[in-house]
């Protein structure tokens, strides 16, 4: 189990690419370096997960796919679960917590690929639509999955 110091968080660096560990200072601001993470908003896969929840929406409302009311609101549920997840596990009081929401969180992002494979099978989308979104999706598994990767080596080398 790692041992973390009251409001201890690890944030993404987007400038840099790679994961950073942050600590709170007496303002209740994430201290980084030269950056301070202030709210789950500034954490790049939120923001990733973010845009690929407008994207599931801007095609959830296209002819036929309004209509599939099913299909509709589970790819809807999967997109807002990658943020909604990424939002609750920065406020979890452990790092095993974090990376529990973490990987709810990558999962979802799979599982919205899988819901667009019915979507253009049932030609409720594009080809180049399903690309789109299933390519950003895939970006924001992947900076979900650095950031797991980031915080299994932090408790590594903290235990």
């Amino acid at each position: 189990m790692i041992e973390r110091r009251t409001g201890n968080r690890e944030g993404m660096d987007s400038q840099a690419g790679k994961a950073v560990g942050t600590h709170a200072n007496s303002k209740g601001q994430r201290e980084t370096g030269n950056m301070k993470i202030n709210n789950f908003e500034e954490i790049e896969s939120w923001q990733l997960a973010r845009e690929l929840t407008r994207k599931v929406y801007r095609l959830t409302s296209k002819k036929g796919f309004v209509q599939d009311f099913g299909l509709k609101k589970q790819i809807q549920n999967a997109a807002s679960s990658v943020m909604n997840n990424i939002a609750e596990g920065f406020d979890s009081d452990t790092n095993a917590e974090f990376l529990r929401f973490l990987r709810y969180a990558k999962r979802s992002c799979s599982e919205v690929q899988s819901e667009l494979y019915i979507a253009v099978d049932q030609r409720y989308i594009s080809e180049s639509e399903f690309k789109d979104v299933y390519d950003h999706a895939g970006r924001t598994r992947a900076t979900v999955r650095g950031f797991i990767k980031y915080l299994l080596k932090y408790k590594t080398k903290s235990s």
